[in-house]
């Protein structure tokens, strides 16, 4: 605490001289020395030319300055002349009929002065005398029109380059654009806001108490880490988690993101790092947090264009060489963040740099509870919605997702005119936000929608009589987003998924197009999605898995990404041809399975389509009136309360769901 208050304490960098505001100045003098002598200026003639002018008719009047000289201006008419079009167009005072015109000097003698009033008398010419200008009067007024000058100049600066302005980087582009938490100010989120994610929330929490009572660890010989990385997928909470432990920590917290470091400007992005970690040592003990690190810290090397980036590199080096290079670097934690940490730099996930990963997976079953009671205490709820009911629901959804139901769920309630948010709110929500928006005038002829009935319920069919399909919720051919129907399952949350398991979800997929085929003797476009499930399910078993026997136990999938950027792929011609004809025999098989199964139960797919015709949605109970209760049908399992451990937080059982590929409930569109 002590370090703390000193840190808090501690002032803050010393502003040096801009120079950029003496240079605005410079040109904003100049600026105005050139405003005063826009005007049109006076043509300098001798005397002898004004006495040709004189005796032409041409003056209409002369201005004698005492000590100075003699203004002539000449008549409106007499402008037009070739001899003053010539001498007073170079000035611009042609087009000033007012004049004066031309100015000769004099000098100070009274008698010529008396002879120039003479001669004009003669001609008719009026005149004027005035005394010398006061030269203190035109400095003053030379000083008065300069500085409004200035204080415009810094009254624009000062709006452009003001925090937030439109232009606040405009002169220092070179600075850290990091949002700072001192003093006080705060996210207002603490890790009691942070539902789930407990494993996470520890290896945080030891971060933001070390900080706290470093003297408890450093007793014992430990050492702070000097950074963590949060890796997971979009959605999971790895930005909610920095605000937490901005919340937290008591300690000056630097916010920004990985684009705030890339610029057009040749060495803009190394400044930046420099200038961040600079305010952070002299606030330390602080951290540093980084959202979507990857945006400067993807490996080098890795460019096509062959040097195209080097800025990018050269800010990466520049973090690294910050992070733990010669200089030391005590006090300061970095934080980052991302979802694509197979790109990132190895020199940069060494320890020493980042010295934890934290993953924050996507969240299990009781983790969804947890997450859905943060987001539902805002709202309304009426006493039959079950929390855990709605976890169940939405398996695969991310803490973002959650949240986005919570809310379609109040704002489809509301455009009901309802007082609470009832269950079936949240169920059109999980359509809503899965299916997409519901097309209740999509024009379908009776053919069409006969197929489409028929289509989704051969998917129906297939997934319930086979073992390890995913057990179905709902049918519906009410048309949502790009599907005309949808099948929506629910799958069960397991770790490992065997062979068997993929065979029958490929033919549960390919049942929408086997029942085409079976009723109607054709086939046609809408088992699109169908088919692209399949085909990359199907190249997952052979290239990535090792669940073929032909091709072995081989992968050919690289975590590392380095093959993104390879030129030919990691097998040969032949072993190509192998796969290719491995992925179509698994299809296809599992395709004249589907038609098989079909096949067999032909009056009750005709018995389901007709009740999807008429009910437009029918549920599971419905299947279970026309085909009788699952052989292999599990009973729910109920959801494991956490345990409370050591440190008086509740740890959840960890998820190890896989989070690649599209999400489990996603609906197959006919």
């Amino acid at each position: 605490m002590e370090n703390q208050q000193q840190g808090n304490k501690r002032k803050g960098p010393e502003k040096g001289i801009n120079f950029y505001w003496i240079y605005g100045l410079i040109g904003v003098l100049i600026l105005s020395m050139w405003l005063f002598n826009m005007g049109p200026r006076t043509q300098r003639i001798d005397m002898s030319e004004y006495e040709r002018f004189l005796d032409a008719g041409d003056v209409a009047r002369i201005t004698i300055v005492q000590n100075e000289g003699v203004q002539v201006t000449i008549k409106a008419d007499s402008l037009a002349k070739k001899v003053h079009q010539a001498r007073l167009s170079r000035s611009g005072a042609d087009k000033d009929k007012s004049g004066p015109h031309y100015d000769f000097y004099t000098g100070t003698s009274d008698n010529l002065q008396d002879q120039l009033i003479a001669e004009a008398k003669a001609h008719h010419v009026s005149v004027d005398i005035r005394p010398a200008n006061n030269m203190a009067a035109e400095i003053w007024q030379y000083l008065f029109l300069a500085g409004m000058v200035v204080l415009l100049w810094v009254f624009m600066m000062r709006r452009i380059g003001g925090p937030g302005g439109p232009g606040g980087q405009l002169f220092n582009i070179g600075k850290s654009r990091a949002q700072v938490f001192e003093g006080g100010k705060s996210t207002n989120v603490n890790f009691n806001d942070v539902a789930g994610l407990e494993e996470a929330k520890e290896e945080l929490q030891e971060i933001v108490d070390f900080l706290k009572n470093p003297k408890r660890y450093t007793d014992l010989g430990a050492k702070i880490p000097k950074g963590a990385l949060l890796v997971g997928p979009p959605g999971t909470g790895k930005t909610l988690l920095a605000k937490a432990v901005a919340g937290e920590a008591n300690v000056p917290f630097f916010s920004l993101s990985g684009s705030d470091f890339v610029e057009m400007f040749v060495g803009v992005g190394a400044s930046r790092v420099r200038d961040l970690f600079k305010q952070a040592k002299e606030k330390a003990p602080s951290i540093i947090f980084i959202d979507e690190i990857d945006a400067i810290g993807r490996a080098r090397g890795r460019s096509v264009s062959m040097g195209a980036n080097d800025e990018r590199e050269n800010t990466l080096n520049q973090l690294l060489t910050e992070m733990d290079g010669f200089g030391t670097n005590s006090g300061v934690i970095l934080l980052g963040a991302t979802n694509r940490a197979d790109v990132l730099d190895r020199a940069l996930m060494r320890p020493g740099r980042f010295d934890r990963q934290i993953f924050v997976d996507m969240p299990d079953l009781n983790e969804r509870v947890a997450i859905l009671k943060v987001h539902l205490k805002p709202l309304k709820l009426d006493d039959a919605v079950d929390v855990e009911f709605l976890a169940r629901q939405t398996p695969g959804f991310s803490g973002a997702d959650l949240a986005n139901i919570c809310n379609e769920a109040a704002l489809i309630a509301a455009r009901k005119k309802r007082k609470q948010v009832e269950k079936q709110d949240f169920l059109d929500a999980v359509d809503r936000v899965v299916g997409g928006l519901e097309k209740k005038n999509k024009i379908i002829t009776t053919e069409e929608k006969k197929a489409i009935a028929y289509h989704e319920a051969g998917h129906a069919t297939v997934s319930w009589l086979v073992e390890h399909a995913s057990p179905l919720v709902k049918v519906t051919i009410v048309p949502r987003g790009r599907s005309l129907g949808a099948a929506w399952y629910l799958p069960d949350e397991r770790h490992l998924t065997t062979a068997e398991q993929m065979y029958d979800e490929i033919a549960a997929a390919l049942g929408g197009r086997a029942a085409e085929d079976i009723m109607f003797g054709k086939v046609s476009t809408g088992a699109l999605s169908d088919l692209e499930k399949v085909t990359k399910q199907a190249y997952a078993m052979v290239t990535m898995y090792g669940l073929n026997e032909r091709v072995g136990n081989i992968s050919y999938y690289d975590s590392t990404g380095q093959q993104e950027y390879s030129f030919g792929k990691p097998y040969s011609e032949k072993t190509a041809q192998t796969i290719d004809e491995e992925v179509s025999r698994i299809v296809e098989g599992q395709y004249v399975r589907a038609k098989h199964i079909l096949s067999e139960n032909k009056d009750k797919l005709t018995a389901l389509a007709t009740q999807l015709l008429e009910k437009e949605v029918i549920f599971k109970e419905d299947l279970e009136k026309i085909f009788g209760k699952r052989a292999w049908e599990k009973e729910e399992q109920p959801i494991k309360q956490p345990s409370p451990n050591g440190n008086g937080h509740a740890v959840a059982p960890k998820s190890e769901v896989p989070t690649s590929g599209p999400r489990p409930e996603e609906p197959t569109s006919a």
